[in-house]
């Protein structure tokens, strides 16, 4: 009996090589692509996209000096054989309470990212401790010290005295003693600071930036490869947080400004987040991937002030501080490939708090700003766990190398067909994983004609980072560089996290 093709196929068929003929192909060069989010991805069939979930590892550092009380803000940087942990720490007053006169930032470091130390600078004392690893001192004027947010600046002929930039400070609500508000919001805003070594810091200028803003929050600074800019991520609100609406209402959200030489700031405009629904996101911890620039990963600090895992009661008795009683608190992912827009393929919880009742209070679970490699196949970031409380300390988590996400086939398999695009180099390389009974293969198609013009020999098996491919009889794909391809994924029992075209 003849077998005929369904006209709806064929339908389909006509209305996707249409589609691609219009479209011009994406340039991905020799760079690293992870699958995170659709970018790459033309159809899914029995494949999807799927967050990971990172392995709660050791606990890296006790937040056990008097100066380290409420700890918060971190960040951590990786600088060549050094990883440097900057974070926020309070000395108490004289007559023990807490506040912003002694916010101060403190600093540790690692030759791994698991054994951490605070070494002894004797740059700030306390009392009459000199050996403190204070970088910065009490500044209840300016309070840079209340979220200072450090990065490494990897712009092109940077000055060697500026290598480290960072910025801090808040929106000052000193009304008590300013009644016109447009005068108060003058003593507020960002500072920026510089460093030739990341502990000695020097104000860049006297002049703040973004005054007005919430700012009330870790306000992620960083300089972005793809667009040639430094850019701060900057707390706003939905319904405020501005110089024009100075109110805190509605949800926290986040803001972007750029600037081409760390002088002078574009005026911040708000991100989106896509049709997804808003949520208070505290912190958003953006920042380039250290293995694919071009992509920004971004932790948030997700807040959920009006629920409640244990009665307020029961929370104080276990120590908690009646200001954190209320509300709880995970982390999400999210990613930005520039611009505006941030791209929020998983609402899903990215870190729960577990089963420690202690990190089920208000602003518990706070991701330190930073992934950084913590070894040739897995890497790190961290969180500060119990917020306030006296043994508060540094959570790290584990996730494989490029493996925030993964497109995922179960046992029953499915496929992937990226949209058409250009790359340059010679050998495909992917970063995968299958199980025993699982595999991968692929092919390589013409995007116009929609033909295979190479395709895997074996079935794919194993977990590797960076596997090259093997296609029959060749390995070699440099003569289809430049031109406009599609790659076409069957996957059983797998997961493919990142390919990339190496040179």
């Amino acid at each position: 009996m003849k077998k005929t093709f369904p006209l709806a196929r064929w339908f389909s068929v006509l209305a996707l090589l249409a589609a691609c003929a219009g479209a011009a192909p994406l340039p991905l060069g020799d760079r690293l692509e992870l699958l995170v989010d659709r970018f790459l991805i033309e159809r899914l069939d029995g494949v999807q996209l799927q967050l990971a979930t990172p392995r709660r590892a050791e606990a890296v550092l006790r937040f056990d000096q008097p100066w380290e009380n409420g700890v918060n803000y971190a960040t951590v940087i990786h600088d060549g054989p050094l990883y440097r942990l900057y974070y926020r720490g309070i000395a108490p007053a004289a007559d023990g309470e807490l506040g912003a006169a002694g916010e101060v930032t403190c600093y540790a470091e690692s030759r791994d990212g698991i054994a951490w130390t605070k070494p002894a600078l004797g740059l700030h004392p306390w009392r009459d401790r000199a050996d403190t690893n204070i970088i910065l001192g009490p500044d209840p004027v300016h309070r840079v010290t209340h979220n200072f947010a450090p990065f490494l600046d990897a712009r092109p002929g940077v000055p060697a005295d500026q290598r480290f930039k960072a910025v801090g400070g808040v929106f000052h609500d000193n009304s008590d003693h300013v009644p016109d508000r447009a005068a108060m919001r003058v003593s507020g805003g960002l500072y920026r600071l510089v460093s030739a070594d990341g502990i000695h810091w020097r104000r860049f200028s006297d002049e703040p930036i973004f005054a007005g803003y919430a700012l009330d929050t870790l306000n992620a600074p960083g300089w972005l490869p793809a667009e040639q800019c430094y850019a701060i991520y900057l707390r706003t609100w939905s319904e405020g947080g501005t110089p024009e609406r100075p109110e805190f209402r509605g949800i926290r959200t986040i803001s972007r400004s750029t600037s081409k030489d760390f002088v002078h700031w574009t005026k911040p405009e708000p991100m989106t987040f896509g049709d997804t629904p808003l949520e208070h996101l505290y912190t958003n911890g953006t920042h380039p991937y250290f293995r694919a620039p071009h992509l920004l990963v971004a932790l948030p600090f997700r807040f959920w002030p009006d629920r409640q895992a244990y009665p307020v009661a029961q929370q104080l008795a276990w120590g908690v501080h009646p200001t954190q009683a209320h509300g709880v608190a995970d982390a999400v992912f999210m990613t930005s490939r520039g611009g505006t827009r941030y791209d929020r393929t998983f609402m899903e919880s990215f870190v729960r708090p577990g089963d420690d009742p202690l990190a089920w209070h208000a602003r518990d679970n706070s991701p330190a700003l930073g992934v950084v490699p913590t070894g040739a196949r897995e890497m790190s970031f961290y969180a500060v766990t119990h917020y306030t409380l006296p043994d508060c300390f540094l959570r790290r988590y584990v996730l494989r190398t490029d493996g925030f996400a993964s497109a995922h086939a179960g046992y029953a398999g499915g496929t992937l067909l990226t949209r058409p695009f250009t790359f340059a180099g010679a050998a495909l390389a992917l970063n995968f994983s299958t199980s025993a009974a699982g595999g991968l293969r692929v092919e390589l198609l013409d995007a116009a004609a929609g033909d295979a013009v190479l395709a895997t020999g074996e079935e794919l098996i194993g977990d590797d980072i960076d596997r090259p491919v093997v296609w029959r009889g060749r390995a070699d794909v440099a003569e289809f560089a430049g031109r406009s391809v599609r790659l076409r994924f069957a996957l059983k029992d797998a997961d493919l996290f990142a390919l990339r075209f190496r040179p």
